[in-house]
């Protein structure tokens, strides 16, 4: 996936490492990402991890919280 530089504007998004990287991306995506970046993150990552960066995130506004515990609790 090619992030945009406005999306991650306080790194070279060239240099994010994907595996490393997944809370950042996870955290960026669900808050601010369109709708090919959130469907690549829904996709990629595993529920479980999404679950737990919704959880544990302390950067994810309530609205986008409940969104999202909301979908993956279907």
């Amino acid at each position: 996936m090619k992030f945009r530089q406005s999306l991650f504007w306080d790194t070279d998004p060239k240099f994010i490492d994907v595996r490393k990287n997944a809370v950042y991306i996870i955290e960026r995506v669900l808050e601010l990402g369109n709708d090919k970046e959130v469907r690549w993150v829904w996709n990629f990552y595993r529920p479980a991890l999404l679950k737990k960066v919704i959880n544990n995130s302390r950067s994810l506004s309530p609205k986008t919280k409940n969104l999202w515990r909301l979908l993956l609790n279907k």
